[in-house]
């Protein structure tokens, strides 16, 4: 197929697989996601652990243009361009929310013939690493709910629970609720409400992390919230740790998908600064 039939339909010019190969990348290890997508092990990065780094070009802006171009379409744009001059190139680009997708902004993956593709894929459920994220999130609040409801032994203060739910969508009516009504078999009643999953501190986390065991360590040292003495409590001492961990274990993996060009880039992790 032609790349201006490419282009004009939206499709990826070629098979994630010959992406990968591009980049250094075996295609035997690589997991694949359908035709066009594939997360790669965390492990090869540590792999090259020892290989000389590359030069990093960061995009950054506070608003686009009134026309939508903004730091994704320049960064993809950059991208082809320095392919296209024999320059070995990737990108990296955050993972798209369904907030801002079904709002006013739209989608996360450029425009034009600036587009990380399969775009609807990758602004929609793409493979699931947020619904990990929103999953291993609310697991911690539930956990803490958990705890009140079964005696409260380390004598948290339902007032001062600083961690909230998360769900990948704008509603504004979750954003300050009261939870734990119906009787005492329904847990106890105290004010919560949902940040939109991007926010959570499960996300920065996962972005930060370079391994399963940094992830661990980084997740046990969340502040859930204070006890009646103004003490901090941790999700270690929720023992929530372990089962976050398994939530997240796909989610750790970066994704490779490419630009209308051929251009292979990663889009993976989402975080908002309003954490």
């Amino acid at each position: 197929m032609s790349e201006a039939t490419h282009i004009e339909n939206g499709l990826p010019p070629r098979k994630i697989v010959e992406v990968a190969k591009e980049i250094g990348l075996d295609p035997e290890e690589i997991l694949l996601h359908g035709h066009y997508i594939a997360k790669i092990p965390v492990s090869e990065l540590h792999k090259r652990a020892n290989k000389p780094d590359g030069v990093l070009v960061l995009v950054t802006a506070m608003n686009p243009t009134p026309f939508g171009e903004g730091k994704t379409s320049t960064t993809i744009g950059l991208s082809d361009a320095l392919r296209r001059l024999g320059y070995r190139t990737m990108f990296c680009l955050r993972e798209p929310s369904l907030g801002p997708y079904f709002g006013i902004k739209g989608g996360g993956t450029g425009g034009g013939k600036s587009q990380v593709v399969p775009a609807e894929d990758i602004n929609l459920h793409f493979v699931g690493d947020m619904y990990a994220v929103e999953k291993a999130n609310n697991l911690l609040c539930t956990l803490v709910d958990n705890h009140l409801q079964h005696g409260n032994e380390l004598r948290i203060d339902p007032r001062r629970i600083v961690i909230k739910r998360v769900i990948d969508l704008n509603d504004r009516s979750l954003r300050d609720i009261i939870i734990g009504l119906g009787g005492p078999r329904h847990g106890v009643p105290r004010r919560d409400g949902f940040n939109i999953t991007p926010a959570s501190e499960v996300m920065a986390i996962l972005c930060l992390v370079s391994n399963f065991t940094e992830l661990g360590e980084r997740l046990s040292k969340i502040v859930v919230g204070y006890t009646y003495e103004g003490q901090p409590v941790l999700a270690e001492q929720l023992q929530a740790v372990g089962a976050m961990q398994v939530l997240l274990r796909d989610a750790i993996h970066p994704n490779l998908v490419q630009t209308l060009e051929g251009t292979p880039g990663f889009v993976h992790c989402g975080p908002f600064a309003n954490i």
